[in-house]
């Protein structure tokens, strides 16, 4: 259904950083620099996804958005644990309740929450059924 996600950053080396080491962990490759139309964006490809970040082409700040949340899934919770802390050791900032499972029938989950360095709300996922099926 998405083909990509942009976010936005005012810091895009920074934003660039924290991506490369969260993103790193779960197993994408360095960000790609590009310039498009003379504005830059980093890229990042991974098992079908792209994920981009670039400075707003309005000039305007970029800001984080209330009620949005951007989902990354992990293999395993060591594996979310290792994104969760190259995530705050470059930048991000732990939010929400600890990191844990979130118990729902048919729907349990691992879960932890951060921001990136421009605000951006994400949640590191982890689910049972996914290390199954592998």
């Amino acid at each position: 259904m998405l083909s990509h996600l942009l976010l936005g950053a005012n810091n895009i080396a920074a934003s660039r950083q924290f991506y490369d080491a969260m993103l790193g962990v779960l197993g994408a490759a360095p960000a790609t620099h590009l310039q498009v139309n003379g504005f830059e964006r980093y890229v990042w490809d991974h098992d079908g996804t792209r994920l981009m970040i670039a400075t707003p082409r309005d000039g305007q700040p970029s800001t984080h958005y209330n009620g949005f949340t951007l989902g990354f899934k992990t293999t395993s919770i060591d594996q979310l644990h290792r994104a969760l802390d190259a995530a705050l050791a470059h930048g991000g900032v732990a939010i929400e309740d600890a990191p844990g499972w979130r118990r729902a029938p048919g729907n349990d989950r691992y879960l932890a929450y951060v921001r990136d360095p421009a605000g951006h709300k994400l949640c590191l996922m982890f689910r049972e059924a996914w290390a199954t099926s592998a």
